[in-house]
C-alpha cells in the first residue's frame, strides 16, 4: 500500500468522494498515456522480499514492530502480521551486474535483520509458507497494529459476512474455518518488478501471463500448511481463498475472486486492467486527498494516482499492473510478478528472477504475438497445474503441443531466457550463474517443495509430526545461512534440532486429530469393536454438532462387559449410560506441560481437546510415552 494514508470507509460520502477520485485518476492516466508523459529511455528492475520471524523454538514470533524500531532502516518495513517483515530493494537498471547486486543487497539486509533478531532471541526464515505456523498464529491478536491493516481486515469481513473457510486438497486435505482473513499473512513471497514502456505494456503483460506456469513450476516452495501436505505451491490456493469475499449462492453467477490470474488476453492498454478491476470489485479502502489528478496535470505536475493505487492494492492479480513515479520525477509503468514464494534461498530467488526477466525480454523475439500461438485458457490452466504439482506438470504449449515441464524448461525456455538477458547486456557471469541453478533444479528434480516433502518422508516414523515440522523449519534456516541453492541442500534431519524443548510445545501441536468418536445413543457393542479394531484406549463421545458429550475408556467397556456376563437379564446399553459425563479437558492453546500436570493430578490417561465447546483433538498417555522415548534416545 506504499506510504498512503489508507483508511476504512465510514460513510457513504467518503465512498462517493473516493469513487470520484478513482475515476479522475483513470482519466488522468489516459491523458498521460496519450501525451507521452512516461519514462521510456531506461528499464529498471526491483523486488520485495518478505520473510518470517521465528522464536527459539522455530515458531512465529510476533515481534516485527520491536525489531523495526531497533533496525531503523527505511527499506525494511512491517507487513500484515506481527511475525512478518518486508525488505524493499532499491531499483536497479536492467543491465550489467544488476542481478548479483540485487542478491548482495538482499543478503546485506537479511544479515542486518538477523543481527537485531538475535538480540530478541529470534531468527528469520525465507519460506513461502512457514512449516511451523499454527492456526492460532493467524488470529486477530497478531495483526500488526496499524490502521490500514485493521481497515482491510474489517472491509473483507464485512463483504464476506462471517467466517472464512479453507478447502485445499493435495496428498492430504485441509478443511478448516477461520475467524479472520489474517491467514493471508501465512503467505510470504518474493515479488519482482519489471519496468515496461507504454508501447510494450500489452505485449509484455501477455508474455508474463504465458510464462507464469513453467516459471512457477521450477520455483515451488510451499507444500505445507498446518501440517498438511497440499499443493506444491499452496500459496496460490491459500491466497485466493484467504481474501475471497464471495459467498455460496443458490444461483449460478460468475463472480471473480480478488486474487486472480485473469480470464483473457489484454488487448487495449494498461487502463483496461484498472477499469476491469473497478467494474468487478467493490472498493475496500479509502484515503484522504488534497488535489485531483487532472488538476495536477493541468498545472504540469505528475500525479501519484492515489485512489487508483489504493484500489489496485486490494485486487491481487498474480501479474499486477503498477504505476509509479521514478526518482527523476517521471511516471513509469511496471509489471509486478507476484507468483514467486520467498526462499528457499536468496540465490534461488535471484535465479527465479533471472529466469523470468530473461523470458520477458527474449520470448517476444521468438513469438512476436504470443496470443496467436497460445490459448489463454491453456495458459491459465498451466499456471494452476504448476501450482499443484510443480515440475511434474504437463503443459499445453504453443501451437497445440503438450510437453512436460522439465523438457520445456531445458530445451526451450532456458535458451530463450539466456538470449533475453544477453539482449539486456546483463553480465555473462550472472547469466550463467543463475540460469545454471534453474537447470540444476530441473536435472535433479529438486525444488523447495520436493526437498520438504522428501524430508518429511524420510523422518516419518522417527519422530512426532511436530518434531518433524520443527526440524524442517530449523534446517531451512540453517541451509539459508549457508547460502547454498536448493539443488545442493541435504534433506532435513533431527540433528538440525539440537535444542528442541518439548516444554514449549502447545497442545494443538501435540494432540491427535485423527479421532474415532461415537454418539451418546450408539450401542456399547459398537464402541467395544472400535476399541478392538482401532486399538484405541479412549473414545470421545460427541454430539451430532461436534460438541464434547463425554468420554468412554477401555476400562468402562471392560467393566460393562464383565457385568454383562454376570447378569443374565442384561439389556441393550447405550454409550451415554456408561460414559464419563464430565471428563477433564484441555484447550489447544495451553502448554503441553499443563496437560501433563492435569493428567498427573487426576490420575487419568486422556484429555479431550476442546475449543468453543467443540471437540478438536485428543491427548493421551501414549503420546507422552513415545515423546519420552525419543527424548531419552537423544541423551
Amino acid at each position: 500500500m506504499g506510504d498512503f494514508n489508507v483508511k476504512g470507509m465510514s460513510s457513504r460520502n467518503e465512498l462517493h468522494n473516493f469513487t470520484r477520485h478513482l475515476l479522475n485518476d483513470v482519466q488522468a492516466l489516459e491523458y498521460m498515456l496519450e501525451n507521452s508523459w512516461f519514462e521510456t529511455d531506461v528499464i529498471r528492475i526491483g523486488a520485495e522480499q518478505e520473510l518470517c520471524i521465528v522464536d527459539k523454538n522455530w515458531k512465529p514470533a510476533p515481534l516485527n514492530l520491536e525489531l523495526l524500531e531497533k533496525i531503523n532502516n527505511p527499506y525494511i518495513t512491517n507487513e500484515l502480521a506481527k511475525f512478518n517483515l518486508e525488505i524493499n530493494l532499491k531499483p536497479q537498471v536492467f543491465k550489467d551486474n544488476c542481478l548479483s547486486v540485487l542478491e548482495s543487497e538482499i543478503n546485506s539486509q537479511i544479515e542486518l535483520i538477523r543481527k537485531v533478531a538475535k538480540e530478541f532471541e529470534t531468527d528469520i526464515v525465507l519460506t513461502g509458507i512457514l512449516p511451523s505456523i499454527r492456526k492460532f498464529d493467524v488470529e486477530e491478536k497478531n495483526i500488526t497494529p496499524i490502521d490500514r491493516y485493521y481497515a482491510l481486515m474489517e472491509a473483507l469481513s464485512q463483504l464476506r459476512g462471517g467466517s472464512y473457510e479453507l478447502k485445499i486438497s493435495g496428498i492430504d486435505e485441509l478443511n478448516i474455518k477461520l475467524d479472520t482473513a489474517l491467514i493471508e499473512a501465512a503467505n510470504t513471497g518474493f515479488q519482482v518488478h519489471l519496468q515496461v514502456t507504454p508501447d510494450d505494456f500489452v505485449k509484455k503483460y501477455n508474455l508474463s501471463q504465458a510464462i507464469a506456469g513453467p516459471v512457477l513450476a521450477s520455483a515451488v516452495n510451499s507444500p505445507l500448511l498446518f501440517g498438511k501436505r497440499l499443493w506444491s505451491e499452496t500459496r496460490i490456493a491459500l491466497f485466493q481463498q484467504s481474501v475471497d469475499t464471495r459467498i455460496t449462492s443458490e444461483h449460478i453467477r460468475d463472480r471473480q475472486a480478488r486474487v486472480m490470474f485473469g480470464n483473457k488476453w489484454l488487448e487495449g492498454d494498461i487502463t483496461d486492467i484498472y477499469k476491469e478491476d473497478i467494474l468487478k470489485f467493490r472498493i475496500l479502502l479509502g484515503a484522504n486527498f488534497e488535489k485531483k489528478s487532472l488538476d495536477m496535470i493541468e498545472n504540469g505536475e505528475v500525479p501519484n494516482l492515489k485512489a487508483l493505487t489504493v484500489h489496485n492494492s486490494t485486487v491481487y492479480r498474480w501479474n499486477r499492473a503498477c504505476y509509479g513515479i521514478s526518482g527523476n520525477g517521471k511516471p513509469h509503468l511496471r509489471i509486478e510478478n507476484r507468483i514467486f514464494p520467498s526462499g528457499p534461498s536468496v540465490v534461488d530467488e535471484i535465479a527465479n528472477t533471472a529466469f523470468w526477466l530473461g523470458l520477458m525480454n527474449g520470448y517476444g523475439d521468438v513469438y512476436p504475438d504470443i496470443t496467436k500461438v497460445l490459448d489463454f485458457d491453456d495458459v491459465k490452466n498451466n499456471f494452476f497445474v504448476a501450482a499443484q504439482v510443480g515440475l511434474r506438470a504437463n503443459f499445453h504449449w504453443t501451437n497445440g503441443k503438450v510437453i512436460n515441464a522439465t523438457e520445456l524448461i531445458k530445451k526451450e525456455l532456458l535458451p530463450i531466457a539466456k538470449e533475453g538477458l544477453m539482449k539486456a547486456n546483463v553480465n555473462k557471469n550472472d547469466i550463467d550463474k543463475y540460469l545454471n541453478l534453474i537447470e540444476a533444479r530441473v536435472d535433479k528434480n529438486t525444488t523447495g517443495s520436493s526437498w520438504l516433502l522428501k524430508s518429511i518422508s524420510n523422518l516419518s516414523g522417527k519422530a512426532s509430526k511436530e518434531e518433524i515440522i520443527t526440524a524442517i523449519t530449523a534446517s531451512t534456516a540453517k541451509n539459508q545461512k549457508s547460502k547454498l541453492p536448493i539443488s545442493e541442500w541435504k534433506e532435513a534431519a533431527l540433528e538440525d534440532l539440537p535444542h528442541w524443548k518439548p516444554t514449549e510445545i502447545l497442545v494443538e501441536e501435540f494432540m491427535t486429530t485423527d479421532l474415532l468418536t461415537v454418539h451418546p445413543d450408539d450401542l456399547i457393542e459398537f464402541v467395544a469393536d472400535m476399541i478392538d479394531w482401532g486399538k484405541a484406549m479412549y473414545i470421545p463421545v460427541e454430539s451430532k454438532k461436534g460438541k464434547l458429550a463425554g468420554l468412554v475408556t477401555y476400562r468402562n467397556v471392560l467393566r460393562h462387559m464383565r457385568k454383562k456376563l454376570e447378569d443374565k437379564k442384561y439389556q441393550a446399553t447405550l454409550i451415554k449410560d456408561i460414559m464419563l459425563n464430565k471428563p477433564h479437558i484441555v484447550r489447544p492453546d495451553q502448554k503441553l506441560t499443563e496437560a501433563s500436570d492435569i493428567m498427573e493430578k487426576y490420575k487419568i490417561g486422556c484429555l479431550p481437546v476442546v475449543k468453543d465447546n467443540k471437540l478438536i483433538g485428543l491427548v493421551t498417555e501414549k503420546e507422552f510415552y513415545e515423546l519420552g522415548q525419543r527424548l531419552f534416545k537423544r541423551l
